[in-house]
């Protein structure tokens, strides 16, 4: 007997977290070339490096839970409270109050399964519709930005973005700078919203633009957001020096996945009490409690300090590393001809090329790279929030240097080779 066909609709909120968009086109290209090209260059996805001495590390770690039975017992079996284990949020505060001389308590912090749900929680409980009708979103002071928080806000028209301002040296770089003269705290304003170092350009905001950031928010009476998942004090991708604040005011992000454990999906939270509570409360509700296995690997090497030391000697240098053979990597294949310029590399992951007057969109690029087996991000994707179109968001492309230096030369001679023909026509 045959079944009746549903006729399933799906609710506003369905439709916009189903719908199109820039993260899940690159997750749904990563899953793919994992599991079905084995080829493909993946030089577009923010995973992080395997580091061979830091994943030594977390299997010396696994190794030690699975020697202490209990722990392990404990590890997988039990529930955490909603923020977290409590020695883990007493080893994160430790760490902290330690490297940065902060005064942080352990009720000041929450974990969350992941960053990216950490920003969900953020964005949709400071933002969006109001009871009084208002309406209320999430300045982004400086753009391009992240392209997973594009799609978060359960309601629409979430985000405003001030374009960057652009300083270009005379080396094939250029360098993205907050434009202060434009921007302006509105009462529709719920929080200023930045990243540091900010994917996708590894720009890493002066001590003293986010100084006047802080001081903005906090004369605003709203919040300022640090994601800070490749920054300083760990992982520590970061290349330029960059001071950690935080105060009531300020939500500071932190990630396990930048150490190499993305696949514990552990994000934390410092803020104040009352944001905590809330995070905690849309834990329980949507998830009842976080991972367990990122908090239960990393809590003796945050107790130790352990953990700043693995992000100032081996990660940093690690990337640094790569970072700069990408750079020569980019300038043998480019030569003087072709028109390209780089950010000013100064932290994460990433390559943020620019190619003045392309003749063709960033998102056709990527098409053209993508049948030749190199994945990046079309730059598209990360100028949300804008009043209005610039052409400098179809110029640009993300390109990772995480992966082997072998795959990153080639991927980046492809580069050149399509680019070039782009430019000829």
């Amino acid at each position: 007997m045959t079944e009746p066909a549903m006729n399933i609709e799906f609710s506003l909120f369905g439709e916009k977290l189903r719908e199109h968009c820039g993260i899940i086109e690159l997750m749904d290209d990563l899953g793919k070339a994992l599991t079905t090209n084995p080829d493909m260059r993946m030089m577009g996805g923010g995973n992080p490096a395997a580091i061979p001495a830091v994943q030594e590390i977390w299997r010396q770690r696994a190794a030690e839970l699975l020697d202490g039975n209990e722990s392990f017992d404990r590890m997988l079996v039990n529930y955490d409270p909603p923020a977290g284990n409590p020695r883990f949020l007493e080893a994160v505060a430790g760490c902290l109050n330690r490297d940065c001389h902060w005064n942080v308590q352990p009720d000041n912090i929450a974990v969350t399964c992941g960053g990216q749900t950490a920003f969900f929680f953020l964005f949709n409980m400071l933002a969006g519709k109001f009871a009084d009708g208002s309406h209320r979103r999430i300045l982004l002071p400086l753009t391009p930005e992240y392209i997973g928080y594009a799609n978060q806000g359960i309601s629409e028209d979430l985000f405003t973005a001030i374009p960057a301002l652009i300083e270009e040296h005379g080396d094939n770089t250029f360098k993205y700078r907050v434009d202060f003269d434009n921007l302006e705290i509105t009462e529709d304003i719920a929080a200023i919203c930045v990243s540091r170092p900010t994917n996708p350009s590894g720009n890493v905001l002066s001590d003293s633009e986010i100084t006047r950031l802080s001081a903005l928010a906090k004369e605003n009476g709203i919040p300022l957001i640090i994601d800070n998942a490749y920054g300083n004090p760990f992982p520590g991708a970061i290349f330029t020096d960059a001071t950690p604040i935080w105060d009531e005011h300020v939500i500071l992000t932190l990630s396990l996945s930048k150490l190499g454990l993305p696949g514990t999906r552990t994000g934390i939270v410092i803020a104040s009490k009352t944001i905590i509570r809330a995070i905690s409360a849309m834990t329980a509700v949507i998830g009842l409690a976080n991972n367990n296995i990122g908090q239960a690997l990393v809590l003796p090497l945050l107790e130790s300090g352990e953990l700043i030391n693995i992000s100032k000697n081996i990660i940093r240098p690690f990337y640094k590393g790569r970072a700069d053979h990408a750079r020569k990597s980019a300038a043998r294949a480019f030569g003087h001809s072709t028109p390209y310029r780089i950010h000013a590399i100064e932290g994460a992951f990433f390559l943020w090329f620019w190619f003045p007057g392309l003749p063709i969109c960033s998102s056709e690029l990527y098409r053209r790279l993508k049948q030749r087996d190199v994945l990046v991000v079309p730059g598209e994707y990360f100028f949300y929030g804008l009043s209005k179109p610039w052409q400098h968001s179809s110029e640009c492309i993300r390109v990772t240097f995480s992966q082997p230096e072998k795959t990153v030369t080639q991927g980046i001679d492809i580069i050149a080779e399509e680019v070039k023909k782009a430019y000829r026509g």
